[in-house]
């Protein structure tokens, strides 16, 4: 199989909502199974296996992956996802200016439901680099846009607590 097919993307969903049922190491065991149907350098295995491996505590296994996966042209919301957790783990890993530097440049390439995800660990990624203010503006200002009453207050009081 060279791309992924409906029921391809069926079966790795369905793995995903299993998660809970297998311990890490059957878990990453499961997902590898599946991206063998893949070709070895498809971005999609690579970012699946690179998920695997960051949900199970192995990040630094994760990071490479997830870096190849963009390189080899990981597109739509994988792309996205890809960039986001690789972001998360380097601010793991202790390089959280690295996470800064990713989610700065994501917030640029356009819109979708994952934005407030991105603005969400863009906050820790800023807080970890001693940017607390920045962070917490950030956090206020994703949160303002989903609160039923006061949204245009807490926007304004996310703008005046940056660095």
């Amino acid at each position: 199989m060279t791309s992924t097919e409906p029921a391809w993307e069926q079966r790795i969903a369905d793995l995903w909502a299993a998660i809970e049922q297998y311990d890490d190491a059957e878990f990453v065991a499961k997902v590898e199974e599946l991206t063998a149907e893949l070709a070895a350098d498809h971005p999609v295995a690579l970012f699946e296996l690179a998920s695997a491996l960051d949900s199970t505590g192995r990040g630094a296994d994760a990071a490479p992956r997830y870096r190849q996966a963009l390189a080899s042209g990981l597109t739509g919301i994988r792309r996205r996802r890809a960039t986001i957790q690789l972001a998360s783990t380097l601010r793991n890993l202790g390089h959280p200016e690295q996470s800064v530097e990713l989610l700065v440049a994501e917030r640029t390439t356009g819109s979708d439901e994952l934005d407030d995800a991105v603005d969400a660990f863009l906050a820790l990624a800023l807080a970890d680099t001693g940017r607390p203010g920045d962070a917490l503006a950030l956090a206020l200002g994703a949160l303002s846009k989903h609160l039923p009453r006061y949204n245009a207050s807490l926007a304004r009081y996310a703008e005046a607590v940056k660095d």
